[in-house]
């Protein structure tokens, strides 16, 4: 089983870095006078715009399936056809960021989590016939082969942990929000978490 994480933690580490150099440079450019409510405001809601729009992360396998088919006259088994299908699958958890909720309270310095996006999963099998064992007087019949087919897939279908992928796929936007969290602790926010799915005591 190969997994694919689109965002890696080396370019999370690098935004990190970059977000808290601007912090930095902001803080030296601002005149004593001039409060710097506004700068860091601007600055978390600049970094909350420029978050990747999708977090995705995949897995692929394969799987050979073996199925006989078996022929018969009068109740009596005659001959015995094969097929071996490879079944090609991808299996993926999106979480959509366009639909989370965050919002900047400058005046009380509060990063307010309002609402996070709900995982969806897509499980994508293909199905490709590797060979035909049948005969001359036996041939496999079209709607036997689309059985077959239905059935590879039926099974891929099953064979997917969604479980295990909902959970690679938490991990992933944890590290994605991450990078917020980071700059919000940088410019001395409490972040406050209203829908009592992230442990906030622990960022």
């Amino acid at each position: 089983m190969i997994l694919k994480n689109r965002n890696t933690i080396t370019g999370l580490i690098i935004g990190i870095v970059m977000m808290l150099l601007l912090f930095w440079a902001v803080k030296k450019c601002s005149s004593p006078d001039e409060p710097s409510v506004r700068n860091d405001y601007y600055i978390l809601k600049n970094q909350i715009t420029r978050m990747n729009k999708m977090v995705v992360v995949e897995q692929d396998f394969s799987t050979l399936q073996k199925t006989k088919l078996a022929y018969e006259i009068f109740g009596k088994q005659v001959s015995e056809n094969e097929i071996l299908t490879l079944t090609q699958t991808n299996a993926q958890v999106t979480y959509d960021l366009n639909k989370m909720v965050l919002e900047v309270d400058s005046v009380n310095r509060k990063l307010i989590i309002q609402e996070l996006p709900s995982p969806e999963i897509r499980i994508t099998p293909s199905v490709e016939i590797q060979s035909m064992d049948d005969s001359f007087l036996n041939r496999i019949k079209e709607d036997q082969i689309k059985k077959v087919t239905a059935s590879a897939k039926a099974d891929a279908q099953k064979r997917v942990n969604r479980a295990q992928l909902q959970q690679q796929g938490r991990e992933q936007l944890m590290q994605n929000l991450n990078t917020i969290f980071v700059l919000a602790k940088a410019l001395d926010y409490t972040i406050e978490d209203n829908t009592k799915m992230i442990d906030v005591s622990k960022l």
